[in-house]
């Protein structure tokens, strides 16, 4: 018995796997073979076969034995040979071994909701292809060749260059590129700081506010972490009430979900309790880009660079598939950070690092987030126009930024109203999902609504549905 591997991918589109038995001589061997792999379904209709001289070249026989057994094959109907097109498996032929089988059918998609309103995810329908396209191209013809080696796990210094510029001039932060460090986004950055458990470059006990993302909490617990509620009122997390922590979790610009920005006296006093402690503020700026009725309220950064470690990521701003954020720290958690992350980048694709530095550097990243913060403008004004309208008992609270908003509902009406949100296939959040489990304030009823996820042609049909849910 004697096999062989046909490496004919830029011929016929992937390697042939022909088996060819001693009894009857080459011809019958790789007649026998070939019509094998057409009945098995190996072969599809339509693939166009190998050249008589490069098949011949490599199985290591005579051309002619190839031209008889492919001339074998066409008389008997299993392929076809066109002037010009070459030889390929005959469209009429089915794969016999399979003709018995009853067909596999695919199992039903599940069936999503008709209106997506759930928060966490921009406009997908509105990424700027063309824009990055650009960017991505114009990075990888000129990446140098070291590009497409082991990466440097601080991240490629084009982007972090360009983040430092980005980030001074729109958010206030202050820092250089050797302090930046890239990473796959939030959660990412979470468990490089807080991984190691005991021996992490961060540690335990961590204030965060009483509402928030359950699912950053869950990684903080899977690292031994243990979390302590902040209470919230108008004016963000109340910080004085910060003790014995080792470091405080906040989202300053944009209290998430609630909705408030945390207030210049609160943004100093956090400030000066990190000085007096020598501990750490963590500031998630995950929609920093996204304020509405004036402009957006400064990184916390930019009050003390080695107090305060910031994230950020293009989750929001751009795409969460692209998986790339930063941490901007204080320098001497730097090379702690880098000794968690490992010798060589496992997480954030470099072609995609360079690709988002020349979208950052060509203005394209500013271009495109003016005009997500119109539509998103235009997308929440039109809910709180509808609101007015049709369900005058709930009020959207919080300031006007962000991708999604907290719609404040009477008393005791979330769950029913939740509950009827699915039956009219209405995905969104209600606001208890995200309270702390320990936190020690008055529990409120509301909907955390995303407005940016539906397309623009869906939203008004998306907001119709809402309304009709809504006490």
């Amino acid at each position: 018995m004697e096999e062989s591997w046909v490496n004919s991918a830029e011929r016929i589109g992937a390697d042939l796997h022909l088996e060819l038995s001693a009894p009857g001589g080459r011809r019958a061997a790789l007649i026998r073979a070939l019509r094998e792999a057409v009945r098995g379904g190996r072969l599809a209709p339509g693939t166009r076969l190998p050249p008589y001289r490069s098949l011949a070249a490599d199985l290591g026989v005579a051309r002619n034995t190839v031209a008889d057994a492919y001339a074998e094959l066409v008389a008997e109907g299993w392929l076809t040979a066109r002037q010009g097109s070459g030889t390929r498996v005959a469209d009429r032929m089915e794969p016999l071994r399979h003709a018995a089988r009853r067909p596999v059918e695919a199992p039903p998609r599940a069936r999503g909701p008709r209106h997506d309103l759930r928060q966490g995810s921009p406009d997908t329908s509105s990424f700027p292809r063309a824009a990055w396209l650009a960017s991505y191209r114009r990075a990888l013809q000129q990446a140098p060749s070291e590009v497409f080696g082991p990466g440097d796990p601080a991240g490629r210094r084009e982007l972090r260059e360009a983040l430092t510029e980005y980030l001074a001039r729109a958010r206030g932060v202050r820092t250089e590129p050797d302090r930046i460090v890239i990473c796959s986004g939030f959660a990412h950055a979470l468990g490089l700081l807080f991984g190691g458990g005991a021996s992490g470059v961060l540690r335990g006990p961590l204030a965060v506010e009483a509402y928030g993302l359950g699912f950053h909490r869950e990684l903080l617990a899977a690292a031994g972490v243990r979390t302590v509620p902040l209470p919230l009122d108008e004016d963000g997390a109340r910080v004085g009430l910060l003790g014995r922590e080792r470091g405080v979790l906040l989202t300053p610009a944009h209290q998430f979900p609630t909705g408030g920005p945390l207030h210049a006296s609160r943004r100093a006093a956090v400030i000066a309790w990190a000085r007096a402690r020598g501990t750490v503020v963590l500031e998630d700026d995950y929609d920093g880009e996204f304020r509405y009725d004036r402009r957006p309220v400064g990184a916390l950064q930019g009050l003390d660079p080695e107090r305060v470690i910031h994230v950020g990521s293009v989750s929001k701003s751009l795409s969460p598939a692209l998986r790339l954020g930063w941490m901007v720290l204080p320098q001497r958690y730097v090379g702690d950070v880098l000794a968690a992350k490992g010798d060589r980048e496992t997480w954030a694709s470099v072609p995609d690092q360079l690709g988002l530095a020349d979208f950052i550097v060509s203005g394209a990243y500013d271009r495109h987030a003016r005009r997500m913060r119109q539509r998103y403008r235009g997308r929440r004004d039109r809910l709180v126009a509808a609101l007015a309208e049709h369900a005058p008992r709930v009020t959207v609270t919080g300031v006007a930024a962000g991708l999604h908003a907290v719609l404040r509902l009477p008393p005791g009406t979330e769950s029913a109203t939740v509950e009827a949100a699915v039956r009219q296939g209405v995905a969104l959040d209600g606001l208890a999902g995200f309270r702390h489990p320990e936190a020690d304030m008055e529990a409120r009823d509301g909907l955390v609504v995303g407005y940016a996820t539906p397309s623009e042609h869906a939203y008004g049909a998306a907001l119709d549905a809402l309304c009709g849910v809504l006490p």
